[in-house]
């Protein structure tokens, strides 16, 4: 019963952000394979709620809770200029590193990216950078700590 409620937080903690799927799994010891997979499902289920659900949020929802911001901003024309250069691929690989499943998500729906191609290409770059982050976590944790003088 222990192990599926960590199995359960890590997962739900990557429907947020997927940095906590490797690093609370090695916090926790669990195999990276099953890090990995927690990690990947946790950002897909955020992805496919809001490929779904997400233009229904966004005028319910944020429309309520959040005052109309400046349109133009240094950060939104970076997203406008990476849209316009890779289009739906670029935002997908950057979801998982910088822009967050909800933030990628969201992205990808105001640019009017097509939802399957948009579940396809998330998919595929959540493997790719759960595989990355939890193997390189887990694999130079222990140099990092020899680095820096702590021992197990």
């Amino acid at each position: 019963m222990e192990n599926v409620v960590l199995y359960i937080t890590i997962y739900l903690l990557c429907t947020v952000k997927i940095i906590f799927g490797p690093t609370m799994g090695f916090a926790a010891g669990i195999h990276p394979l099953v890090a990995t997979l927690l990690t990947i499902a946790g950002m897909m289920t955020t992805i496919t709620v809001f490929s779904f659900f997400g233009e229904k949020l966004r005028h319910t929802a944020f429309i309520r809770f959040f005052k109309s911001k400046k349109v133009f901003s240094p950060k939104s024309r970076k997203f406008v200029a990476i849209w316009k250069k890779y289009g739906i691929i670029g935002i997908s690989f950057l979801t998982p590193i910088l822009l967050s499943p909800p933030g990628g998500a969201i992205l990808a729906i105001a640019f009017g990216g097509n939802r399957k191609q948009m579940l396809l290409y998330m998919f595929v770059f959540s493997v790719l950078w759960s595989f990355i982050l939890t193997y390189g976590f887990y694999y130079s944790s222990d140099s990092v700590r020899e680095l820096l003088g702590y021992h197990k």
